[in-house]
């Protein structure tokens, strides 16, 4: 692990795992609200194992980089996240000169790497999705959902009734979503200034321009995802990427998955294919 210190003077955690021999890629995860970036492990050492060096940040808010409370990203703290993500790629660019770059965000991180698109494309040779989806559609819906008492996922959980726990919308694997549950650093939304600011940023997200066209990008989600709308949310995200030129677009949907498809019953499949997607880009 090792920190660096935001514009704001925020110290942000990275964790690192890192192959035995030469670092044929670099993958830079960036983890969903309410969780932290060691519960990208299993990922992370699969991929350190064939070859690549993963780093995945607890964001400002979360993690070992909480610094004001759970899921409070302070002053202008949605837009500063992004920056801490472009800082730390370009860190991780003067660590392994010359070697391939992917980004992988997953919810929240996604939302997140979809503004990273927007303003520092350059940066990396390609981008992943995770539990993703039209950021500007979602908020819509949550509008106008019907309040709950059942935590900030309330609404993500109530297709789901009779539920077993707060938390089923995560994964069909129930020793999956326990984990969660008995995690202290998981389970908690953004401060209303970082929902705020998030919110507010959809509209960028919404009219997607000037990424580069040959760019990799993709997007692995369940279609039980709760955040995108039985895939009508997805498939409007990616119609909107190719409307914007992009060319190189995996779109990978997995029947009966739901919002975390990293840890779901059918994360082997998932797993193998966001690993051939990374060593297509990185060679």
């Amino acid at each position: 692990m090792f920190t660096f210190t935001s514009q704001d003077g925020v110290r942000v955690h990275v964790h690192a795992w890192l192959p035995g021999g030469p670092v044929r890629g670099v993958v830079q995860i960036a983890h969903g609200m309410g969780e932290h970036g060691l519960r990208y492990a299993p990922l992370a050492a699969h991929l350190a194992a064939r070859g690549h060096a993963v780093y995945a940040a607890d964001h400002r808010g979360h993690g070992r980089s909480m610094h004001a409370g759970p899921g409070h990203l302070g002053a202008d703290g949605w837009n500063l996240l992004v920056d801490d993500l472009a800082t730390l790629t370009r860190m991780l660019r003067e660590r392994h000169p010359g070697v391939p770059v992917v980004l992988f965000g997953h919810s929240m991180g996604s939302f997140a790497a979809q503004q990273y698109l927007l303003d520092h494309a350059e940066l990396v040779d390609g981008v992943a999705l995770s539990g993703t989806t039209a950021v500007d559609a979602l908020l819509t819906v949550l509008a106008a959902a019907p309040r709950s008492a059942a935590g900030p996922f309330g609404a993500f959980n109530a297709p789901f009734a009779p539920v077993r726990t707060e938390a089923d919308w995560l994964s069909r694997d129930e020793e999956q979503v326990d984990a969660y549950l008995a995690d202290p650093l998981c389970g908690f939304g953004l401060d209303l200034q970082g929902l705020a600011h998030m919110a507010a940023a959809a509209p960028r997200l919404a009219a997607p321009a000037d990424i580069p066209a040959d760019l990799p990008v993709a997007l692995f989600v369940g279609d039980r995802d709760p955040l995108n709308g039985g895939l009508a949310h997805t498939d409007l995200l990616v119609s909107r990427y190719r409307e914007a030129g992009l060319t190189d677009l995996a779109y990978h949907r997995y029947e009966g998955a739901r919002h975390e498809v990293l840890n779901e019953t059918n994360r082997a499949e998932v797993v193998a294919d966001v690993t051939a997607w990374i060593e297509r880009v990185t060679g």
